[in-house]
């Protein structure tokens, strides 16, 4: 039984040397590809973090464009107005309006102008017309 032992003992023994270091490099092209993945995922996150951040701002920018036009709209007419108050815009964002007369029509319809900015760069500019009514 000791032979038998033995014999079997060498043989596991020279399969195991002929495949020397096939072990690390399977490792290493593991953690090549687990890597590799991770990366991939991480650039992924990052670039759907930033995509929601730009909506987000759109989003902001348009509402408060909306409701500048609805607020200005609904504001007294003043045919020689350059400009009418604007709605208070939240932290970091300002919005403003400007109010053109439109050559060669009567005084009654002017251009309106909604401005909204983020930390002094412009992020949408909005127009419409006011009528006197």
């Amino acid at each position: 039984m000791t032979g038998k032992v033995r014999r079997l003992l060498a043989q596991i023994k020279n399969r195991a040397q002929g495949q020397r270091g096939l072990g690390l490099v399977e490792t290493l092209v593991a953690v090549a590809i687990l890597g590799t993945s991770v990366v991939a995922f991480v650039v992924a996150l990052s670039t759907g973090s930033i995509a929601i951040g730009q909506q987000d701002e759109e989003v902001v920018a348009q509402r408060l464009a909306q409701a500048q036009l609805e607020y200005t709209k609904s504001y007294a007419y003043n045919a020689g107005a350059g400009t009418y108050p604007a709605i208070i815009a939240p932290e970091d964002y300002t919005v403003s309006v400007n109010v053109s007369s439109i050559p060669n029509t009567d005084d009654d319809i002017q251009k309106i102008t909604a401005t909204v900015l983020r930390d002094g760069e412009n992020v949408l500019i909005v127009e419409d017309y006011k009528v006197n009514r």
